[in-house]
């Protein structure tokens, strides 16, 4: 049988290592390209890990001559709202710049499949929720441009290379088998903070916000289970390769606001933290929820943890194991 290999940009990193654990247990060898910036080398356990970052053509030009991968998979990228706010340069090099030389390097070596690690935030601050794909994109913050712009490219290039864009809400939890999950230090995602609260490496959790139009003035998001996400990445290939392509939302369906993650928090810890209130943060929509029916409908997925107390249990017990608790 021949090997088919994916290229995993971002392989060692929180979403890509899960989806590269997904893509072996389907049949396929991931082989992540990873600067280990904020990705663990001891994350990459399913396939080879080549050195080297999006912005270097050449690197990247030496493993796709090396591996003659089947198809790209794009989680490499900058992801935080606030800071591309402050450095918008930053996020627009790595997240486009970047981006399109991967993206060149796939179509000069005859790669006809790309699926790329998108983002709820294209939508900004929507009119309806849950938010349909079919919906207005008008983000209200770089990173969430950085993202657009590249959706925009996939679809132009779209006779040389087909693509799915897959729009993730709040990704969160850890492998079920324990033997990944978000280990990044210095966390800025809600639950591994909630999580270092509730462990006691932090003195308090500060809830950003509290005047927004929602029903108790916090923001509220829609929370995904990161081995459902990696399982809908290995199904948008199998679409790709059937000759399907799109944008698809990775969501619940259902929103929590913060203060009722932090509700959550503590019956699954066991923990009574302190909380405080604490000012917004640049670039925060009210709200994003995503309508997954198309998703449902085009990949055949259902999420296998939808449940928001099962899915801050996972991450808890990751905690737990990383941090002797």
């Amino acid at each position: 049988m021949l090997e088919k290999r994916v290229l995993v940009t971002g392989g060692a990193g929180y979403i890509g290592s899960h989806t590269c654990k997904a893509l072996s247990r389907a049949g396929y060898t991931p082989v992540s390209v990873d600067n280990l910036s904020s990705g663990k080398r001891p994350f990459v356990q399913w396939g080879p890990l080549e050195e080297g970052d999006i912005l270097d053509s050449q690197r990247l030009q030496e493993v796709f001559t090396k591996h003659r991968p089947c198809a790209v998979m794009h989680f490499a990228a900058l992801i935080e709202v606030e800071e591309s706010v402050y450095d918008p340069l930053k996020y627009y090099q790595t997240n486009v710049t970047g981006s399109i030389n991967l993206l060149k390097l796939a179509s000069d070596f005859g790669i006809r499949h790309f699926v790329f690690s998108s983002s709820a935030a294209v939508y900004g601050e929507p009119n309806e929720v849950p938010i349909p794909e079919e919906a207005t994109l008008n983000p209200i913050n770089p990173y969430g441009q950085t993202k657009l712009l590249f959706e925009k490219v996939l679809q132009d290039c779209s006779e040389k290379v087909a693509s799915i864009s897959l729009r993730y809400f709040n990704a969160a939890g850890a492998d079920p088998e324990l033997e990944l999950g978000d280990c990044r230090p210095n966390p800025t995602h809600v639950i591994p903070i909630l999580l270092e609260a509730a462990g006691g490496k932090r003195e308090k959790f500060i809830i950003n916000g509290e005047d927004y139009e929602t029903r108790d003035g916090t923001c509220i998001r829609d929370f995904v289970h990161v081995h459902d996400i990696a399982d809908a990445h290995v199904r948008a290939l199998k679409l790709l390769e059937e000759g399907g392509t799109g944008c698809f939302n990775l969501s619940n369906g259902y929103g929590a606001s913060l203060r009722e993650l932090v509700e959550v928090t503590k019956r699954v810890t066991g923990k009574n933290f302190p909380v405080e209130t604490g000012p917004r943060r640049p670039g925060d929509p009210p709200q994003l929820v995503g309508c997954p029916k198309k998703t449902h409908t085009a990949l055949g997925w259902t999420p296998r943890f939808p449940d928001l107390e099962e899915i801050v249990g996972t991450a808890w017990k990751w905690y737990q194991k990383n941090n002797g608790n």
